[in-house]
């Protein structure tokens, strides 16, 4: 299977990670359309609660964070529609990360949402705890069709949210053509911080894989331009711009190629992949 088709398949449907957390999800019996999805570290518990009155519809979504037996947070979540849901209900198992993303021995909880649609988007609701105020606060990162990943790439006992660059769907081809770059992020003191520049070996492979999917699109019959790009965005973040080109510009011989060279050379800038 296309490794970038099930990245985002098992985005959508959950998510990976190891933790201390334990996970479950339980069922109200009595309405038969009322859940509840849990996450626990230590003494901090999460709870995301949902009325379903049918199908792809979903109402009074909550989040309630409780430490040490008492709720620090009980409010309603904002949903851009009644479509809006926590991510994985399309299908998989449904799961609420409450996990120490900084290193500084309180858990952050991580509350992913899914809009809808065909191929768009899911986001992160991710709550940080202050000792001081005795209050969590939250930022929101946007993942876009990607999802993420979540593990510890570097084994310094904190994990990285692993994803993709979602920028490059449709920028040079259809959704199910288009290629994306690897992205990898940290969450550091209440901001996301882009670190991908710092797993080269990561980079590398995925690059590998880019490749090997324009390889497999031109034996299908494709152009294979959405792969090239993100092959050659990737290359410039290991420092490998130029003689990316020079491959690209062999192998790349179709009518567009003066417009599609151009194209992605101002793409890439705009991105801030080269300068």
């Amino acid at each position: 299977m296309n490794d970038i088709r099930c990245f985002i398949s098992q985005s959508l449907i959950g998510l990976s990670f190891l933790s201390a957390a334990s996970l479950n999800m339980a069922m109200f019996a009595s309405s038969g359309t009322a859940e509840t999805i849990t996450g626990q570290s230590g003494n901090v518990r999460a709870e995301i609660s949902y009325e379903k009155p049918q199908e792809y519809q979903y109402k009074n979504v909550r989040l309630k964070i409780i430490r040490a037996g008492k709720a620090i947070l009980d409010k309603k979540l904002p949903q851009e529609s009644e479509y809006d849901r926590p991510s994985g209900s399309l299908g998989g198992k449904l799961e609420l990360p409450v996990v120490d993303l900084d290193g500084n021995k309180e858990p952050e909880v991580i509350a992913d949402l899914f809009t809808g649609g065909a191929h768009c988007c899911v986001y992160s609701l991710i709550y940080r705890y202050d000792r001081t105020s005795n209050q969590y606060s939250k930022i929101r990162h946007e993942w876009g069709n990607a999802g993420y990943g979540l593990q510890d790439l570097d084994k310094d006992g904190l994990s990285e949210f692993e994803s993709r660059d979602d920028r490059f769907a449709y920028a040079f081809t259809s959704y199910a053509a288009s290629g994306y770059p690897l992205q990898i992020w940290q969450y550091r003191q209440g901001k996301m911080i882009n670190v991908t520049r710092r797993y080269p070996k990561s980079i590398a492979k995925h690059a590998s894989e880019n490749w090997q999917n324009y390889l497999e699109a031109k034996k299908q019959g494709d152009d294979g331009k959405g792969f090239l790009a993100a092959y050659l965005a990737e290359k410039y973040m290991l420092g490998q711009g130029k003689e990316a080109w020079q491959q690209i510009e062999q192998v790349y011989k179709e009518r567009d190629r003066s417009k599609y060279f151009a194209q992605v050379r101002k793409f890439l800038r705009e991105t801030g992949y080269s300068n």
